[in-house]
C-alpha cells in the first residue's frame, strides 16, 4: 500500500528539500533549486517566482530526473527553471 501512496502522491507532503534552496536571478524571475532525496537518488525539483507590486507569485516544479549527485540535481533544476520562464515566461503562474 505504500508503494502506491508514493506513486500517487497519497498520504503525505513532498519531501523538503535537504539544504536550504539555492537560487539564481534569471530574466527578472528567482529560480530556487530545491532538489530532495527519494531512493538514494536526488530528484530534480524547483520554484520559480515572481515578485511583482509587492505580491510573489510561485511555480513548483517536480520532473522525473533523478541523479546521484545533489549538485548535478542543483543545476538541472536551475536549467528547466530557465526553460519555463524562457517557454511559459509569467503565463506560468495562470
Amino acid at each position: 500500500m505504500s508503494f502506491l501512496k508514493k506513486l500517487f502522491g497519497l498520504g503525505g507532503s513532498a519531501p523538503a528539500a535537504e539544504k536550504p534552496a539555492e537560487t539564481q536571478d534569471y530574466k527578472g524571475f528567482k529560480i530556487a533549486a530545491t532538489p530532495f532525496k527519494d531512493g538514494g537518488q536526488w530528484q530534480l525539483c524547483g520554484v520559480v517566482s515572481l515578485e511583482e507590486n509587492g505580491v510573489t507569485r510561485e511555480h513548483r516544479f517536480i520532473r522525473a530526473d533523478k541523479f546521484s549527485d545533489a549538485d548535478q540535481a542543483k543545476e538541472m533544476a536551475f536549467e528547466k527553471g530557465k526553460l519555463i520562464v524562457d517557454q511559459l515566461g509569467k503565463s506560468v503562474f495562470d
